[in-house]
């Protein structure tokens, strides 16, 4: 990274108009940003727009930026212009002075471009990319962890609960195996998610019309980046007046993003509930002991995992909320809260994609069966008499499971009690034959 300033004027501006979070615009979407300007260069030079010298400067030094040698050169508040155009402003003038005297950062740099059309673009393509390559591996990751503590606890029977109250036995593989699902379902909303983001708004520059472009410039763009990056999903809008207008797509993904981060609120949730203890929790799983608890209570060991998947969660459904927000303040031909919707969508990319690795390596990978914890529950659920319904009745069977409860005695010494036939309740009340269901 160079120490030279590189900005020019506009850029000067804008940091003293936007002294407001100290947060700079994410720095995926400064070398997205570049990506497209390098390409947009080069295009204009196959298509005689501009002389092949300055094409290639142009792309060199956006490149450079791409690459991530010049990020210090984007000084610029996030929470600015609502249509990045400082940022883009800022991107024109770093990369004309990269490439040299005789480049303009408008006339050249820009050309082709609007603010409109190529800052909203970067911010797809970034998002993209990030879901593509870090997110959707992250989930992948998760959800094998979850599969394959799922079939190596497949026979252990336990407790179910509903309303946090004892219900039927179930085994801890199906639990496992149901938050797999879960996560693997939170995949197929993303990747649903990514054919639209997909579709950027490049062509369009100022109000979706194209002035100014070249008919076949935002295609060959278009092209030359799915090439370059492997985004298979980067396609043309369905109508550029749409795309330019509206930000639906993001809002899509985010809603995506929301979903899977209330998915692994639950599943983070059950697993500290079954790892409360050792003694005084329901203590029918181990956690990884990873750090002390308490700085005053010797021994004390907490879910941190689970607690830090609770914690992005929250930032991530918080962050949605803005995002829905930011996303129908759009006016006529533009939304104009694209940075707020850059900001916080791919925050919230980069804190789950780093959240599933983590909650997969240091947690899930070394739960461990708490044996006893489990056979206490599975053998102490009165709903167990549930599997006697077909026999004696709903109505028998809810007495027998009152006097059992009121009393602490045995559901079984209850049931015979009650006229049930012990070969019947022997047979029928088998712990892992009613985990298994139907099945």
């Amino acid at each position: 990274m160079t120490d030279k300033q590189l900005w020019g004027g506009e850029t000067t501006k804008a940091v003293s108009n936007f002294p407001i979070s100290g947060e700079t615009v994410p720095v995926s979407v400064v070398r997205w940003l570049a990506r497209l300007k390098g390409a947009a260069a080069l295009v204009n030079g196959e298509l005689g727009l501009l002389d092949k010298r300055r094409a290639a400067a142009i792309a060199k030094g956006a490149g450079e930026i791409a690459a991530g040698k010049h990020d210090g050169q984007f000084p610029i508040d996030v929470f600015q212009t609502g249509s990045g155009t400082s940022t883009n402003t800022n991107a024109n003038e770093v990369i004309a002075a990269l490439a040299g005297s005789s480049v303009h950062p408008n006339d050249h740099v820009n050309m082709g471009q609007s603010s409109n059309d190529v800052f909203p673009s970067a911010v797809h393509l970034a998002a993209l990319d990030v879901a593509q390559n870090e997110l959707l591996p992250a989930l992948r990751q998760l959800e094998r962890s979850f599969a394959k503590k799922s079939k190596s606890f497949q026979n252990v029977v336990k407790s179910g609960r509903t309303h946090l109250m004892d219900a039927v036995p179930v085994t801890l593989g199906q639990e496992f195996g149901g938050y797999a699902a879960q996560i693997a379902l939170g995949q197929e909303r993303v990747r649903s998610a990514l054919e639209h983001v997909g579709q950027i708004p490049l062509g369009g520059t100022a109000t979706g019309t194209g002035l100014n472009t070249h008919p076949k410039f935002a295609e060959k763009v278009r092209a030359r980046l799915k090439k370059e990056s492997g985004l298979r999903q980067i396609a043309a809008p369905l109508d550029r007046f749409e795309a330019q207008a509206s930000r639906d797509a993001l809002v899509e993904l985010s809603g995506a993003l929301k979903v899977v981060a209330v998915s692994l609120s639950k599943i983070a949730g059950d697993l500290a509930l079954m790892g409360s203890g050792p003694r005084a929790g329901i203590g029918e799983i181990r956690l990884p002991e990873l750090q002390k608890g308490s700085s005053i209570m010797p021994g004390k060991v907490n879910p941190v995992i689970p607690e830090v998947v609770l914690q992005v969660s929250a930032q991530v459904i918080g962050n949605d909320t803005a995002i829905t927000v930011g996303g129908m303040q759009g006016q006529f031909e533009l939304n104009v809260r694209i940075p707020l919707l850059a900001r916080n969508l791919l925050q919230s990319l980069h804190l789950l994609a780093s959240t599933s690795r983590v909650f997969a390596e240091k947690c899930v990978d070394g739960i461990e069966v708490n044996k006893a914890g489990c056979e206490a529950s599975a053998g102490a659920t009165l709903a167990a008499a549930t599997a006697l319904n077909s026999a004696i009745g709903y109505d028998k069977g809810t007495t027998i499971v009152k006097r059992a409860t009121d009393s602490g005695r045995p559901l079984r010494e209850i049931a015979l009690e009650e006229g049930v036939d012990a070969k019947l309740y022997d047979a029928t009340i088998n712990l892992r034959k009613i985990a298994r269901g139907n099945q």
